[in-house]
């Protein structure tokens, strides 16, 4: 996994509250099972206007000034539904590194960290003032200090520390388990015979 140590990037708002893990990735494109190439179908029926991905101009993903957007801010229940981990995969493939919302659904609020992205959680009048921030206004996450920085002002998040430590070293499942890899080959090496062959 990538390191997450201080990230900046720029915003886009949609700060509809109860976005499901169906709106952010329909269940028709759960059959893919490669991490890459979900992006296209983030937030599907929203940035599209038919079945030939035909762009609504009126969704804010299809707006030039917010094409570049790294950092999503929305609503209260983020990511509430099924637990399925394409949406995480959607959001990250689309390019979202930092979601901020009022509140997650438990299992995609889980799914966004083992994929390296940091979700965070602010009260509405923090997000309603982020949410007026210009396009072009620069946000710098610093999750080893907690805070996130604007042209607006700064603000603190709360993580759990055991993650903020995997992010900011890179951490997954997998990496955790190597960092022990010379007690367990040290482990291997002291079985008896038997259980070798």
């Amino acid at each position: 996994m990538e390191k997450f140590t201080v990230y900046s990037g720029t915003t886009v708002p949609l700060m509809n509250d109860n976005i499901d893990t169906d709106q952010i990735l329909p269940k028709q494109f759960l059959k893919l099972i490669d991490k890459n190439g979900f992006g296209k179908y983030l937030m599907y029926a929203w940035r599209y206007s038919d079945h030939l991905y035909t762009e609504n101009p009126d969704f804010i993903f299809n707006k030039e000034e917010y094409r570049g957007a790294t950092i999503l801010i929305t609503g209260d229940n983020f990511g509430a539904g099924s637990s399925r981990e394409h949406a995480a995969w959607a959001l990250a493939d689309y390019g979202f590194k930092v979601v901020i919302a009022g509140s997650f659904g438990d299992i995609h609020y889980n799914n966004e960290l083992n994929n390296g992205m940091l979700p965070i959680v602010q009260p509405r009048e923090v997000r309603e003032k982020l949410a007026q921030l210009e396009p072009t206004d620069e946000v710098t996450v610093d999750l080893p200090n907690q805070k996130i920085l604007t042209p607006i002002g700064d603000f603190g998040f709360d993580i759990d520390q055991e993650w903020k430590h995997k992010l900011i070293n890179g951490l997954d499942d997998i990496g955790i388990t190597l960092q022990y890899e010379d007690l367990i080959a040290q482990y291997e090496r002291n079985r008896p015979a038997y259980w070798q062959e």
